[in-house]
C-alpha cells in the first residue's frame, strides 16, 4: 500500500493547463500585450508575472511564458534577462511536467530560478475559485 501510493506520488504528471485557469492566463498574456504596445513596461512585465505564476504548474503555459520573458528581454535590450531566461526556457517545462515548481516565483532573471515567492492575494483567490491547488 505505501508504494502504491508513494508510486501514485511520483507520477502526478501535469500537462495543460486547466480549462478553469486558462481565462485568467489568457487575460494575463493579453493585458501584457495591451501594456508592451503602449509603451508601459513595467506593467507589461507585472502581467507576464502573473501569467508566469498562473501557468508555472503546467509545461506548455510555463514554457510559453519564459518564451515571452526571453523576447521582451530581447526587445528592451536587457542582456541579464535574456541570459537568464535561456535556462529557464529550456528547463521550466520539464520541471513543470513533473510537478516540481517554485510555487509564486514570477520567473524573471532578477530572481533566483527555484526560490519560492508568496503568491499574492488576487491570485491565490483565483486558484481557489477554481479549484486549483498551489
Amino acid at each position: 500500500m505505501y508504494f502504491a501510493s508513494l508510486y501514485s506520488n511520483l507520477m502526478q504528471f501535469n500537462t495543460s493547463l486547466p480549462a478553469a485557469l486558462r481565462p485568467y492566463y489568457e487575460q494575463e498574456l493579453s493585458s501584457f500585450r495591451q501594456n508592451l504596445d503602449q509603451g508601459r513596461l513595467n506593467s507589461a512585465w507585472k502581467h507576464l508575472e502573473r501569467a508566469h505564476i498562473i501557468g508555472q504548474r503546467y509545461p506548455f503555459a510555463h514554457s510559453f511564458v519564459h518564451w515571452k520573458m526571453l523576447q521582451f528581454g530581447i526587445k528592451i535590450k536587457n542582456r541579464k534577462e535574456v541570459l537568464g531566461q535561456i535556462p529557464r526556457l529550456l528547463v521550466g517545462g520539464i520541471k513543470s511536467f513533473v510537478g516540481k515548481v517554485p510555487v509564486g516565483n514570477p520567473g524573471g532573471a532578477n530572481v533566483p530560478p527555484l526560490k519560492p515567492f508568496p503568491i499574492e492575494e488576487e491570485l491565490l483567490e483565483i486558484f481557489e475559485q477554481v479549484g486549483v491547488a498551489v
